[in-house]
């Protein structure tokens, strides 16, 4: 069978057991060192994925992508909706009134927004109904002062479906018993649950009660977009707005949740690219390690350009050793990393389990749990720049050993 003679000397290099010890050491520390960097590399852009997913898909699928609001209230929020949907870039639209307020209930109190929806026209633009853990979106009904709560907030205050609380607006009214806030008895509708931040003082009524609450004398507040390209919001938003005439206020996702999107993509890029140059460093500790190996093998080197080998077959063997190196820790780190974004939130959620301790707490961070997602793009990008780094490592060391002088290497044997 027909073997190259480099590509069969430098594996022979690399399997063969060295009478210096601490040269096999240092190769192993090099295999290990890249293989880890690749594999953490490719967990920790994962867990980032995850997080970015997370909230383009739960927090902005609650949120507004964009809104259209009145100047106060909407004096026919049917029309407009009809008129903004008509831009081919608003997949739908939903009327809204919004309010922020207190809720008692349990003996407990939580300050809330307050949000009024009619339930079929939130379906279209929210994933609210794909979140409900009781009841259904469907179940608030106008005149019977239902109420849709986050777990978190039902846990905080005590309350199951069917229960009643009070919500307190920040507003007085005066009755001939004196100054009196603005308060109201709801219903618990509904539980839902997205594992965000905002599960803690959301809330859903319906618009017509939420307008009886506020006294918006059965207006709308504005109209909530949705659109297909998040990126494209506040200009789509800023079209359908001008489309409408009159006066109207525009508001997008990039005024209330940008900066967070913001931080997420400027650490997944800054930890990148620190994680690459631990990478980097374990690529190119196969360069310390292949210069101890010529020194070590100058006498072997020696006797093949005797033979007749040349010094770009002798270059050649030892580009071979040290891509071995590379090759293997890359590819078994990669296959690490694969694995690890797969598990890595289910190890993480047992972890809290066994530990009895939440890592990512909803009050801080705006999920509750590690999410992972794996981008077969960056396992390309970061496999090849491993196996990249790993073979321009080679270069000098196999470049020195090619350049050794026969007659001054024997000398002395």
């Amino acid at each position: 069978m027909f073997r190259p003679l480099s590509f069969y000397i430098g594996l022979r290099y690399t399997a063969a057991k060295r009478r210096n010890h601490f040269i096999s050491f240092i190769s192993l520390t090099s295999m290990i060192g890249l293989m880890l960097g690749v594999a953490v590399l490719i967990i920790v852009l994962s867990v980032m994925n995850g997080f970015d997913r997370e909230l383009k898909e739960k927090v902005l699928g609650m949120v507004p992508h964009a809104v259209v609001k009145g100047d106060p209230y909407l004096a026919d929020w049917q029309e407009v909706d009809q008129k903004v949907t008509e831009h081919p870039r608003v997949l739908a639209a939903a009327p809204f009134i919004e309010g922020q307020g207190m809720v008692t209930g349990g003996g407990n109190v939580r300050g809330v927004l307050i949000k009024g929806v009619v339930p079929e026209e939130e379906d279209t633009v929210s994933i609210i109904s794909s979140q409900m853990i009781e009841g259904q979106l469907d179940d608030l009904k106008a005149g019977e002062f239902g109420i849709i709560v986050g777990r978190p907030l039902a846990a905080s205050l005590r309350l199951e479906v069917g229960d009643r609380l009070t919500i307190v607006l920040p507003e007085a009214s005066v009755s001939p018993a004196g100054v009196m806030p603005r308060l109201k008895r709801f219903t618990v509708a509904g539980i839902f649950s997205t594992g965000a931040e905002l599960d803690g003082n959301y809330t859903l009524v319906h618009m017509e009660d939420a307008g009886k609450l506020m006294r918006t004398g059965g207006l709308a507040e504005g109209v909530r977009l949705l659109v297909d390209d998040l990126f494209a919001a506040p200009a789509v938003a800023e079209q359908a707005a001008l489309s409408l005439g009159g006066r109207y206020y525009i508001s997008d996702w990039t005024r209330t949740h940008g900066s967070l999107f913001s931080a997420i993509q400027m650490e997944k890029t800054i930890i990148g690219l620190l994680l690459m140059f631990i990478v980097a460093v374990a690529a190119f500790n196969i360069v310390s390690t292949l210069v101890m190996v010529v020194t070590d093998k100058t006498g072997d080197i020696a006797i093949l350009r005797t033979m007749g080998a040349t010094p770009g077959r002798i270059m050649r063997i030892f580009m071979v050793q040290g891509a071995v190196i590379g090759v293997f820790g890359t590819l078994v780190g990669t296959t690490l990393g694969v694995l690890g974004a797969w598990y890595i939130s289910d190890l993480i959620s047992g972890l809290e389990n066994l530990l009895n301790h939440q890592f990512l707490n909803a009050d801080v961070y705006f999920i509750s749990y590690l999410p992972s997602h794996l981008q077969w793009a960056d396992v390309a990008i970061i496999s090849t720049a491993g196996l990249v780094m790993s073979l321009l490592a080679t270069i000098y060391p196999a470049w020195r050993a090619s350049r050794v002088d026969p007659a001054e290497a024997l000398r002395y044997e």
